[in-house]
C-alpha cells in the first residue's frame, strides 16, 4: 500500500535556515544504499571540521605531551558525545525545517532568548578565536607573516566564502574534504614516524582516576571544549537542510535523518581519528619534556629539534605540521562564519545582505584576537593561552547549547511520535549535560581555589 503523506509536526512560519543554500543538492529517487550515502554526504564533513580545528591541537597535543596518552578516554567520549549531539541536531534540522538558533527563539520568550544568544554569540568568538589564530600562526611559520597582519588576513575568508557560495554548496563540501584528507595524510605520517607504543596507546583508551585533578581536569575540559563545540550543534541543525526532499513526507524526512546521521558518524570517526593522532604525537614524541611546548610556534621548533623529537626530527615534519594547521584553520573559518551567520540570524531574525551578515559575524570574532595582536606583538605565548582558555570556555558554554538540544529533540509536540528521541538517547543527552556540568563547576571552584 503507498504510503500516506503526512506534513511534518512543526509549520515553519520562518525564513528557512541558509537560506540560499536550503535545499539546494538533489537527492536521487533510489532505494541503492550507497547512492543515497553519496548523495546525503557532505554536512558530515563541515561538522567534522570543527571537531579537529586548531583549538585542538594544543588541547591534543600538550594534553600528550603533558599526561601521555591518559587523556585519550576523554578524547574518545567526547567524539560519542559529539555523536549523539550531532545525530539531535541534524534531527531537529530536518524535521522541524529550523535550526536550533531558530527553534530555541521560537521556543523561549524573549529575555531567555537574549540570554542564551549573547552566550552563544560568545561561543561562536570563542571558536573563531582558535580558527584566527591557528591560520595567522600558519602564515607566520610558512611565510613569515606578522601575526597582527595575518589575522587581518583571515577576514579576507568571508569574501571567499561568498565565492564558494556561488559556485554551490557541493563545492564547499568537496573543498572541505580534500582539506580534511591533508590534515589526516598529515599526522598518519607524523605518528608513524613517531613509532608510538601500541600497548601503551590502546591503555590509554581507559579512563583512569587521574583526569579528576585540576591539571588533568582543566586539560580534559579544554579537549572537550575543542572537540564537542557549541557552534557544531547550531551548524549542524542548518546544512542538514541543504539537500532536496520532501519537507511534508514523513517517509522522505525519515530517509533524511538516517543518511544524515550515518554521514555525520562516519565523519566524526575520522575526526576521533585526527584526535588521536594529535594526542598520540605529543605523546610519543613529547612525554616527559621539561620545556615549554604550549605554542605552535614551540611545536614547529620541537618538530625539527633532535634534543626533543629525537632521530625522528625533521624540516619536514615542520613544514607538513604548519600546512596542515593551515587546512585546519581555513577549513574551519568557513564553517565558523556559516555558524556566526546561523546564530545570528536565527536569533535575532536580522535581515541584511549575505556579505554584510558574514563580514559582521566574523569582524566580531576576530577583534579579541586583533587587540591581543596589537597589545602582545607577536608574543604567540599570549595567543596561545588565550587559546587554551578559549576552549575551556567552550567547554563550559556547551551546556547551554545542550539542554535545549536534548529538550526539543525529547519533545514529541515539536518532533511527533515518529521522530522523538527514543527514552535511551534521551537519557544519554541528559547525563552527558549533567555530567559536563558538574565537571565544569568542579574547575571553576578549582581555578578560584587556586586564585584565591
Amino acid at each position: 500500500m503507498k504510503q500516506k503523506r503526512q506534513h511534518s509536526v512543526i509549520t515553519p512560519t520562518h525564513t528557512a535556515s541558509l537560506e540560499e543554500i536550503n535545499g539546494t543538492v538533489a537527492i536521487p529517487k533510489t532505494k541503492s544504499f550507497w547512492r543515497n550515502l553519496l548523495a546525503f554526504s557532505g554536512p558530515g564533513a563541515l561538522v567534522a571540521v570543527g571537531y579537529m580545528d586548531p583549538g585542538n591541537w594544543i588541547t591534543s597535543i600538550g594534553g600528550g605531551a603533558k599526561y601521555g596518552y591518559l587523556l585519550l578516554s576523554v578524547v574518545f567520549l567526547s567524539s560519542l558525545i559529539a555523536m549523539l549531539l550531532q545525530y539531535m541536531a541534524a534531527k531537529l534540522g530536518i524535521v522541524t525545517q529550523m535550526d536550533l538558533a531558530q527553534a530555541t527563539r521560537k521556543f523561549t520568550n524573549k529575555p531567555m532568548g537574549i540570554c542564551l544568544w549573547i552566550i552563544t554569540e560568545l561561543a561562536v568568538m570563542a571558536t573563531d578565536i582558535a580558527e584566527v589564530i591557528g591560520s595567522a600562526i600558519a602564515l607566520n611559520l610558512l611565510f613569515g607573516i606578522p601575526l597582527v597582519y595575518g589575522v587581518v588576513l583571515t577576514v579576507f575568508d568571508v569574501f571567499l566564502l561568498l565565492l564558494l557560495m556561488k559556485l554551490g554548496f557541493r563545492k564547499i563540501e568537496a573543498i572541505v574534504m580534500t582539506l580534511i584528507l591533508v590534515i589526516l595524510g598529515v599526522f598518519l605520517y607524523e605518528v608513524f614516524q613517531a613509532d608510538p607504543v601500541i600497548r601503551d596507546v590502546f591503555g590509554g583508551f581507559i579512563p583512569q582516576k587521574q583526569i579528576l585533578h585540576h591539571g588533568q581536569l582543566t586539560m580534559a575540559l579544554g579537549i572537550v571544549g575543542a572537540t564537542v563545540m557549541p557552534h557544531n550543534l547550531y551548524l549542524g541543525s542548518s546544512i542538514s537542510q541543504t539537500r532536496k526532499y520532501s519537507r511534508k513526507d514523513q517517509e522522505e524526512i525519515a530517509q533524511a535523518v538516517r543518511f544524515a546521521t550515518w554521514d555525520s558518524n562516519l565523519q566524526l570517526s575520522m575526526a576521533f581519528l585526527v584526535n588521536c593522532l594529535l594526542l598520540i604525537l605529543g605523546s610519543a614524541l613529547f612525554f616527559g619534556h621539561q620545556g615549554d611546548l604550549g605554542t605552535f610556534t614551540a611545536l614547529y621548533d620541537a618538530l625539527q629539534d633532535p634534543n626533543i623529537a629525537g632521530k625522528v626530527a625533521s624540516p619536514v615534519l615542520s613544514v607538513l605540521f604548519a600546512v596542515a594547521l593551515l587546512a585546519s584553520g581555513q577549513n574551519s573559518t568557513i564553517t565558523g562564519t556559516l555558524a556566526g551567520q546561523i546564530v545570528m540570524e536565527g536569533f535575532l531574525h536580522i535581515k541584511l545582505p549575505s556579505w554584510v551578515r558574514r563580514l559582521l559575524t566574523r569582524l566580531l570574532s576576530v577583534t579579541p584576537v586583533i587587540i591581543c595582536a596589537l597589545l602582545f606583538g607577536d608574543n604567540e605565548t599570549t595567543l596561545d593561552q588565550l587559546l587554551i582558555y578559549s576552549q575551556v570556555f567552550l567547554s563550559i558554554a556547551l551546556p547551554i547549547s545542550m539542554i535545549p538540544l536534548v529538550y526539543f529533540t525529547s519533545s514529541e509536540k515539536i518532533m511527533g511520535k515518529r521522530f522523538k528521541n527514543k527514552p535511551i538517547i534521551t537519557w544519554l543527552g541528559w547525563i552527558s549535560t549533567i555530567v559536563l556540568t558538574i565537571l565544569n563547576i568542579q574547575l571553576i571552584i578549582s581555578t578560584m581555589q587556586e586564585i584565591f
